[in-house]
């Protein structure tokens, strides 16, 4: 039974796309560690949120890993490098490189390191050209979950976040129902029961017309893509200047869960 858990990370496991009653954000390792939670008798866990969005793999290596180092935690989970591999140039068996560092680090602090894929981009507009080299940088990812013994959280196999209801309206980021899917099949990773079957099939929906395709598509341009190719050109991140979620109590997640129910 799993008493502590550390989850470390960038955006998706912050959260982004998952908004709470007070504007922060929830996501899928909020939701896991109430899985975890409700496994344990009352206030016996802890949990511990490091992950802030925009930032690169040897960021999260620097500021999140010696943390979770610290706390020495039963579990952590490491989702990191995705980030570098959006980034032009970036060679996936260079980030896979220094992954395996921080996964050494950490695999030897902590009881178990659970560690994530790339999903598939296919269906993604802004992404599905880089199809290829997020596969590249998950082969590796899976190769050093074998090295050091670490549960894969595999991504790109989950289905059901093929639906574009999965993921936020920027695109980029899941949606509420998204990331509770990637808690409930984080939750089967580690052989806990989990209440919902994160494969469950969508409810069908009715067909877009191309008209209503384009205008979703410049929507979306107008909206998300434009200020994110302003950000990548003036160098700035989506992260700066925000802080770690931190210490977070299960009780006060369900609470948050609850209100935007």
């Amino acid at each position: 039974m799993i008493g502590s858990y550390v989850a470390v990370g960038d955006s998706f496991t912050e959260g982004v796309g998952d908004p709470g009653p007070d504007g922060a954000f929830v996501g899928w390792a909020d939701r896991f560690a109430v899985l975890l939670a409700d496994r344990r008798p009352e206030g016996d866990f802890r949990y511990t949120n490091l992950a802030v969005r925009g930032k690169l793999l040897d960021q999260i290596v620097a500021d999140q890993v010696p943390r979770a180092v610290e706390l020495a935690p039963d579990l952590v989970s490491f989702c990191a490098g995705g980030n570098d591999i959006l980034r032009p140039g970036t060679d996936p068996d260079d980030v896979a490189e220094r992954f395996e560092r921080a996964i050494a680090a950490l695999t030897a602090a902590a009881g178990t390191v659970m560690v994530t894929t790339g999903f598939d981009t296919r269906r993604v507009p802004l992404l599905k050209h880089l199809r290829g080299k997020i596969a590249t940088y998950n082969g590796h990812v899976r190769a050093v979950a074998d090295r050091y013994g670490c549960p894969v959280l595999d991504l790109w196999s989950l289905k059901s976040v093929q639906d574009r209801r999965a993921w936020d309206h920027d695109r980029l980021h899941l949606s509420p129902e998204g990331h509770t899917r990637v808690a409930l099949r984080a939750g089967q990773v580690l052989g806990l029961p989990v209440p919902a079957d994160p494969e469950q099939p969508w409810p069908p929906l009715p067909p877009r017309g191309t008209l209503d395709v384009r205008r979703d598509d410049v929507q979306w341009a107008r909206e998300y893509l434009v200020p994110w190719i302003g950000r990548r050109l003036r160098g700035e991140s989506s992260g700066d200047h925000i802080t770690a979620k931190g210490t977070l109590s299960p009780d006060d997640i369900k609470s948050r869960i609850a209100a935007v129910a």
